[in-house]
């Protein structure tokens, strides 16, 4: 009695919790084909909200802009990211501690205060804010979590593996490209899909480092929002998580294939 108790309440319990997180965002999806420009009252089914977003090309812009940053500073702190794990994981040397505490000072930073503090540091080297303030205050944020990651892959890593391949005669280099990185590789594909999502979503960091002719998605959602929220966000919300949704089974299929 008492086991079916506990089973049924533990699964009436994650009922409960995967509501909580995903009921909204079906109501969302589902608004966005709702004909009244009030999400309060369904009126009925229509593409066309979708239509009027893609023939916004302020939206069509935004869009293009983050998908850019999302890419380069995705590739860029995954790489930096990877080389720091390995890096403060090989060696040892004076100081590490200290480095190796200041990785994770963004990750608990206010991004307000990240964000004024690149926006002053921007302004010092007098270096306009653009496309290029964007890609390199993202990189700054992601590569801490790329970092965490691969560092939590590493920490269960054999180096005996290593030191076999470079007894039977591999070099450094080749050990790290055909030994290490097949091994940590999962790590690294998910810490570039952590990176990516961080990125297309970020929304305070980019307010203060965002120049004219810079502005992202989340932004330019933003600022839709303040006039009032439509079907057409709806819509354009939608298909933001699309493709982050896209994202992860791509990652999910390569990593499938990669373990079979």
């Amino acid at each position: 009695m008492n086991s079916r108790f506990t089973k049924w309440s533990s699964i009436i319990y994650g009922a409960l919790i995967y509501s909580f997180l995903y009921l909204p965002i079906l109501i969302l999806i589902l608004f966005s084909f709702n004909k009244s420009k009030l999400n309060a009252v369904w009126t009925g089914f229509t593409f066309e909200w979708y239509a009027k977003l893609w023939s916004n090309t302020e939206v069509l812009e935004a869009a293009k802009i983050t998908i850019i940053v999302a890419i380069v500073s995705t590739i860029a702190s995954t790489i930096l990211g990877t080389l720091v794990s390995v890096g403060m994981y090989k060696y040892h040397f004076k100081g590490k501690s200290m480095l190796d505490g200041m990785l994770y000072i963004p990750l608990v930073m206010s991004e307000i205060v990240m964000g004024i503090s690149l926006l002053a540091f921007f302004s010092l080297v007098k270096m306009p804010l653009g496309i290029w303030t964007l890609i390199i205050s993202h990189i700054t944020f992601c590569i801490p979590y790329v970092v965490v990651v691969v560092r939590a892959r590493l920490k269960g890593f054999d180096r005996s593996v290593e030191e076999a391949a470079m007894d039977l005669g591999a070099s450094e280099w080749q050990t790290f490209r055909l030994i290490t990185l097949p091994i940590i590789g999962p790590a690294i594909v998910a810490s570039a899909l952590l990176s990516f999502t961080i990125s297309l979503d970020d929304v305070i960091v980019s307010f203060f480092v965002a120049g004219p002719g810079s502005t992202t998605l989340p932004l330019q959602i933003f600022s839709m929002v303040r006039y009032g929220v439509t079907p057409e966000i709806n819509a354009l919300s939608t298909l933001m998580l699309l493709v982050t949704l896209g994202a992860v089974i791509i990652g999910e299929r390569l990593l499938m294939r990669k373990n079979g």
